[in-house]
């Protein structure tokens, strides 16, 4: 399952499903729809499984900014220092262009190369990216925010019952993918009309908990813990007991 999430609200804005054998790029060039779901301004951040010169530039002439991490093999000459570095995890911020035949001739642009630091592991990432706007800083946290991609498909693993199939036919393995995903989204949308303080997955559980239940759901959701209290006179509530 190839999926675009929308950064606002952890949703699924775009899924392809496809057999194990697809790679990602390949998923990505035969589905023309998702290129027109990125609208001018956006800023995709994916890893490095997706990088294809063409689409890179099927990005940029799009005026859609992309934040990628750096593949070790990848042949490209330094053109220049973009900006002196600023924040004390960021190593360089230099201007690149790509020096294989098939690289200048994809994708002729400058590009932008980002060396950053975890503070916590110590480790170091590259990043390129179209964007010469934002810092170093900023691009570097971008790619790390692609990690609620992976939290997502935890959580759905983890909740929606997607780990094992029901049925192994094309149609029963799709059918119950897409009725996880309608259930996803519906879900989403509860807990935004609603303005349910909790988490997906606490309001995943109300509601399987309930769901054979005649129930308002909107009254159990705004239900307050606090209305819970214990008897002030445990004597009085051990007579009741008793005279049951």
């Amino acid at each position: 399952m190839h999926c675009m999430l929308n950064h606002s609200g952890c949703l699924p804005e775009f899924i392809s499903i496809t057999d194990g054998k697809t790679h990602d790029v390949k998923a990505i060039k035969d589905n023309e729809l998702l290129s027109q779901k990125l609208l001018p301004d956006s800023i995709v951040s994916f890893d490095r499984a997706y990088i294809d010169y063409k689409f890179l530039k099927k990005l940029d002439d799009r005026k859609v900014y992309f934040v990628t991490r750096l593949k070790t093999n990848l042949d490209y000459r330094l053109v220049g220092q973009h900006k002196p570095r600023k924040h004390g995890n960021v190593m360089y911020d230099d201007l690149i262009k790509l020096d294989s035949q098939k690289g200048r001739k994809e994708y002729p642009n400058e590009l932008r190369l980002v060396q950053y630091e975890d503070p916590i592991s110590g480790n170091l990432y590259k990043f390129i990216t179209n964007n010469m706007k934002l810092s170093a800083k900023t691009i570097a946290d971008i790619y790390k925010s692609r990690w609620d991609i992976e939290l997502f498909f935890k959580w759905i693993k983890q909740n929606l019952k997607i780990k094992s199939f029901l049925g192994t036919s094309k149609n029963a393995v799709m059918s119950q993918i897409w009725v996880a995903m309608i259930y996803y989204l519906i879900l989403s949308y509860i807990k935004f009309q609603t303005k349910f303080s909790g988490s997906v997955t606490e309001l995943h559980r109300i509601i399987r908990e309930t769901l054979l239940e005649r129930l308002n759901l909107i009254d159990i959701l705004n239900f307050n813990k606090i209305q819970f209290r214990k008897p002030r006179d445990a004597d009085l509530q051990l007579k009741i007991l008793a005279m049951i």
